[in-house]
């Protein structure tokens, strides 16, 4: 099996722009995602932060199955601590009936946003292993309470993370593990599936240029001042802080390969956050145009 590249989309809310806006931006950008072979197409659930429109993404799931017709779309994903897992079973049972074959459960327990937030979404103190262990049983089309299970439609779920913990969590539930390197750059842990922040460019010195506005919105986090994704003209120029992967085609082919080298996956989710979406799509084009260069170290079937 070849390597598989895949997208992973927050639905970027960016200075001047609108959740509206945003939203319709991830609609074109799953169906360049189908036409160019992408396999799969996830969105991540946030609450409450202003420069991401993925807040509901059973509700996303459903509209991007219902405008594409091959490519595999999923949560990346569901923050379960924020769920009862009943619901979570009914919910992607229903999607993956109504598109069978097509839909991935991914789950997390990030909080997804703001403290004040995640209080209010949060009413039940129960470990994460302990619902965790239920919603594995309701995916269970043998005996479940989740109807829409029923009959087998809902795939093995996977397990998200950040920290080789999650890896070792996943091995323990038997459950495919995606490592969102994109979110921890300086570690490294095997995994099924590895998301990567990607900026590529027609030549470097654009892909410098359109990294920006990233670097700028990183540093202001860290400053504790949470900004919506400015322009590249309105940008500080700031220096490399590995969290993204930067470059011209040629660039970007070798890091690429270094993750999968470091990881042995067989499959790369990219995400790419830049301000505009015309500079997005061609950044996803290039990573497509490239991918024959690249070289999975893993070959298990997904």
């Amino acid at each position: 099996m070849g390597l598989r590249l895949s997208v992973l989309d927050t639905s970027p809310v960016v200075r001047g722009s609108t959740p509206r806006e945003a939203l319709r931006n991830t609609t074109d950008l799953a169906e360049l995602a189908e036409e160019l072979g992408f396999h799969r197409y996830w969105v991540p659930e946030h609450h409450g932060m202003r420069g991401v429109a993925s807040s509901a993404p059973a509700v996303l799931v459903a509209h991007l199955a219902a405008v594409t017709e091959r490519l595999r779309i999923g949560a990346g994903g569901v923050l379960l601590p924020h769920h009862p897992p009943l619901v979570v079973a009914e919910q992607f049972g229903t999607l993956a009936a109504l598109h069978p074959g097509r839909i991935d459960l991914g789950i997390g327990r990030a909080p997804g946003g703001p403290s004040s937030v995640v209080a209010a979404l949060r009413r039940t103190d129960r470990p994460y292993r302990a619902q965790l262990a239920e919603l594995l049983a309701l995916l269970n089309p043998a005996d479940t309470a989740a109807v829409p299970v029923q009959g087998g439609n809902v795939q093995e779920p996977w397990l998200l993370g950040s920290s080789p913990g999650t890896s070792v969590l996943a091995a323990e539930l038997g459950v495919r593990f995606a490592f969102a390197r994109h979110l921890s750059p300086g570690l490294t842990c095997e995994a099924d599936l590895v998301s990567v922040a990607v900026i590529c460019a027609d030549d470097g010195e654009r892909a410098e240029w359109l990294a920006g506005p990233i670097r700028t919105k990183v540093r202001s986090r860290r400053e504790g001042d949470r900004i919506l994704l400015p322009s590249p003209q309105d940008a500080a120029a700031l220096p490399d802080d590995g969290r993204v992967l930067v470059g011209g085609p040629e660039t970007i082919s070798r890091k690429l390969q270094s993750v999968l080298d470091e990881t042995g996956t067989s499959e790369l989710m990219i995400t790419s956050p830049v301000y505009h979406h015309a500079d997005r799509r061609r950044s996803y084009e290039l990573v497509s145009a490239i991918s024959g260069s690249l070289t999975p170290a893993g070959t298990a079937e997904r």
